[in-house]
């Protein structure tokens, strides 16, 4: 894998990117780093699947990395984890691309293995939950158990915001009471600064691109903007067959039912499962 990673960076060049590369993806706030800490001091990365603005796969991958990038060289020295806050505002299954879903896992997974700490999955709608339940086989149990589905209107899902965030400084979007918001123009001036900061530093020769590469317990899942978790398949006994199968005997069980809104929609999350672990297998 290091291997792997070490040739990617030298032809992806993921330190290079500079916000003005990625500004305008970044427009909606669709995947942006928060300007707080949770209590354990680590980094906040939020996702807003359902903001997506643009179609070109390119241009939302460098945005991705660029927001990864970002993230890790501000991780406190005692941290190599972050926390991925992921809100399901405006989110349907027409916002997943299954070619942009498969790019995504593969760079997360390959390339910033274990950087997953705690995953907040809020408010997502029933039809989430269903395509959850479909991919959790795929999922290692380790990762399955930083990710928490939380509801606003849950008493335990508030307590479980209270325990990991100062609640005078969380979105109020999760939960919080900092009405602040997403500021394009005053973020755009932060990741500029943030810029000048890391490449002064690299021009200096005090700086490598190499401390982003893993994490150190160099692990190999993951966790998709969309929520999706994505596992490798490195410890698994099953087989790439046997999870084919899998998928296949639940396409078999849905056959001939009579299908409301939400079972179409489960329908096209089976579909986009499949085509995620074609690509995976192939």
């Amino acid at each position: 894998m290091l291997k792997n990673t070490l040739k990617w960076r030298l032809e992806f060049k993921p330190e290079k990117i500079r916000w003005e590369d990625i500004a305008n993806e970044a427009e909606t706030g669709k995947v942006y780093r928060a300007n707080y800490l949770d209590k354990k001091g680590r980094t906040v990365l939020i996702f807003r699947p359902g903001f997506q603005n643009t179609s070109g796969i390119r241009g939302q991958i460098r945005h991705l990395v660029y927001c990864m990038e970002n993230a890790i060289t501000t991780l406190n020295p005692d941290q190599d984890q972050m926390v991925w806050l992921i809100d399901f505002q405006g989110w349907t299954m027409s916002c997943i691309s299954v070619k942009a879903a498969r790019e995504t896992a593969h760079i997360l997974q390959n390339h910033y293995p274990e950087r997953l700490g705690v995953g907040i999955l809020y408010n997502p709608p029933k039809v989430f939950e269903s395509f959850w339940t479909l991919v959790k086989p795929f999922i290692e149990p380790k990762t399955y158990k930083k990710v928490s589905f939380v509801y606003s209107n849950g008493p335990q899902s508030q307590k479980l915001m209270e325990e990991l965030f100062d609640m005078d400084k969380l979105d109020c979007a999760f939960g919080g009471r900092n009405s602040a918001g997403f500021n394009y123009e005053a973020y755009a001036q932060w990741m500029r600064e943030d810029d000048k900061k890391k490449f002064d530093m690299m021009n200096c020769g005090s700086s490598s691109p190499l401390p982003s590469i893993m994490s150190e317990s160099q692990s190999s899942e993951t966790l998709t903007p969309s929520g999706i978790s994505m596992a490798s398949d490195e410890d698994d006994s099953s087989s790439g067959d046997e999870k084919t199968l899998n998928l296949e005997n639940i396409d078999e069980k849905t056959q001939g039912l009579p299908l409301s809104g939400e079972d179409v929609a489960v329908s096209e999350a089976v579909d986009i499962v499949k085509e995620l672990k074609k690509g995976e297998l192939a």
